[in-house]
């Protein structure tokens, strides 16, 4: 993609195939196919390995990336993290900085993410309290109840990981509490991320822009899949999967730019609502009999009410003219 998000080519590779095998070949492949560039990888922490960033690292010119890194590195570097300044980098949102030899350590925390993991926590830790709670006062034998713990698990596996059980071996009544520690623990790093990179220097706002941009990626497949209404198809023949991703590629383009659009010409809106705006527009075919017999076939739009046509004004856009008529002869159609 580009550095304002419109997407410009995919691959497409065979199925069953480890994340983190296929970024080598990306990196020879894109710069084959399109030459030495400042190009800037955004990953997912489960993409590359410590032996290919060491190899973008030693690169001429450097090879740059920004990628998120394991929960467990950010227990590593917290102490150093605690003294650092905190930057603004745009409204909600604020990073700090850790360099650590050619790299530098991002720890960016979003009071919107925030605000999401923690109302999310809380239902999950809420609902699985109320569980245990109805499991305390049902008569189960030690089998039945882990069976029915296990089903608990399952259901709240994040909320799980807060609370202590004890189970006897005996009839002795079973207990649960809330670890505390672990509640202080998950709800200081609540919305925050800790990415690494090698762009040593770069405007943290900058950076944090780039990460954004890969999120947007990966919401594009709940884009295609949602607000796009494109169902799952199963193809068994590969230049079929060709043509489905290639299509779906074009309509995540064409997504991409109504967001930029309505951005700079409709703040406020997302693609969403405005698709949901124009699918009140619909095409209808009305068809006229003939005293000859034949057939006149008016294929026409809805007029757009007058909310989407201030909407359509507000965009600069406008709907194309109508279709002219067909005229269907000896059960044939013609124009």
């Amino acid at each position: 993609v580009t550095p304002e998000g419109f997407p410009l080519a995919y691959e497409v590779l065979a199925g069953n195939t480890a994340d983190k095998t296929t970024l080598h070949g990306f990196l020879k492949k894109i710069e084959g196919q399109y030459g030495k560039a400042e190009r800037i990888w955004v990953m997912d922490r489960g993409i590359p390995t410590e032996e290919v960033l060491e190899e973008m690292r030693q690169s001429d010119p450097p090879v740059y990336y920004l990628v998120g890194t394991p929960k467990g590195r950010l227990s590593r570097y917290e102490k150093a993290l605690t003294d650092r300044p905190w930057h603004q980098v745009r409204d909600g949102v604020e990073v700090k900085l850790l360099p650590q030899d050619n790299e530098v350590y991002v720890l960016a925390q979003s009071r919107d993410r925030v605000h999401k993991e923690r109302s999310m926590r809380r239902r999950q830790l809420k609902r699985l309290w109320k569980r245990l709670q109805e499991l305390r006062g049902m008569p189960l034998s030690r089998d039945q109840l882990l069976l029915k713990l296990g089903a608990a698990q399952q259901q709240s596996p994040s909320a799980w990981r807060l609370v202590h059980l004890q189970v006897p071996e005996g009839d002795e009544p079973w207990q649960f509490s809330l670890r505390k520690d672990r509640l202080r623990e998950v709800r200081r790093r609540e919305g925050r991320y800790l990415l690494r990179t090698n762009l040593v220097g770069r405007d943290p706002a900058q950076m944090w822009e780039f990460y954004t941009q890969l999120v947007q990626v990966e919401e594009a497949f709940k884009t295609l899949k949602g607000d796009l209404t494109i169902r799952p198809i199963f193809h068994q023949k590969e230049d079929r999967i060709e043509a489905h991703i290639f299509m779906a590629f074009m309509v995540y383009a064409l997504h991409v730019t109504l967001r930029r659009r309505l951005r700079d010409l409709a703040p406020g809106l997302t693609p969403r609502s405005v698709l949901e705006k124009f699918a009140a527009v619909q095409m209808i075919d009305v068809h006229l009999p003939t005293t000859d017999g034949r057939e006149v076939i008016l294929t026409r739009y809805t007029q757009p009410e007058p909310e989407l046509q201030m909407l359509l004004r507000q965009l600069r856009l406008s709907l194309p003219n109508q279709p002219p008529p067909r005229v269907t002869a000896r059960g044939e159609v013609t124009q």
